[in-house]
């Protein structure tokens, strides 16, 4: 574990590390300092994190991976910098070296919490926004298809309802409208 005991382990070593940087010798022996103020249950797990330490640090570094990555780096830059300009004579000797300045490398920022909030603050609004005019469109076709079917009921009430001069209901009328519906449904 990481806990506070281990912590302060980890700064009283880097103290000590500090010190002997400095050319000063301190009589003190790392690997028994502080083992016996460990607690006795746990000092199997401290002393097998020390062991890790010490086989971390006798290790050499991994630079292949950052050889690899400079190479590649150094490449690309001298890929993008230089371009040869030959003349339509084709003759090398008045052939014309351009040279293009590096592109600036992107750094990719971690972003903080609160750019987080706000991106996600501003996903939701859109949605919402996104969804609000959906709505508002349905209920604007519902509303003109309502007004149609209105008017057509209204066009149809006025030819069935008329009458004649003695008040009878116009079949004449009345036939020729189921006419119409009927030629429309064909």
């Amino acid at each position: 574990g990481q806990g506070f005991a281990f912590r302060r382990k980890q700064k009283i070593e880097r103290q000590y590390r500090k010190l002997l940087k400095k050319g000063r010798k301190v009589q003190s022996q790392q690997d028994n300092q502080f083992t016996d103020t460990y607690p006795e249950h746990l000092k199997h797990l401290y002393l097998a994190e020390e062991e890790m330490l010490k086989r971390q640090r006798r290790r050499p570094p991994d630079d292949s991976e950052e050889k690899l990555n400079k190479a590649e780096d150094f490449l690309l830059e001298t890929m993008r910098c230089h371009y040869t300009v030959l003349p339509q004579d084709g003759n090398e000797n008045k052939a014309k070296i351009i040279l293009f300045p590096p592109l600036p490398k992107k750094r990719k920022f971690k972003k903080t919490s609160n750019q987080k909030a706000k991106e996600e603050y501003e996903k939701i609004k859109a949605e919402r926004a996104r969804k609000r005019e959906e709505a508002e469109k349905r209920q604007q076709q519902r509303e003109e298809a309502q007004r149609l079917y209105k008017q057509k009921k209204m066009e149809a009430y006025k030819i069935l309802s008329k009458k004649t001069k003695r008040g009878q209901p116009n079949l004449n009328l009345q036939m020729e409208f189921l006419l119409q519906k009927i030629q429309q449904n064909t």
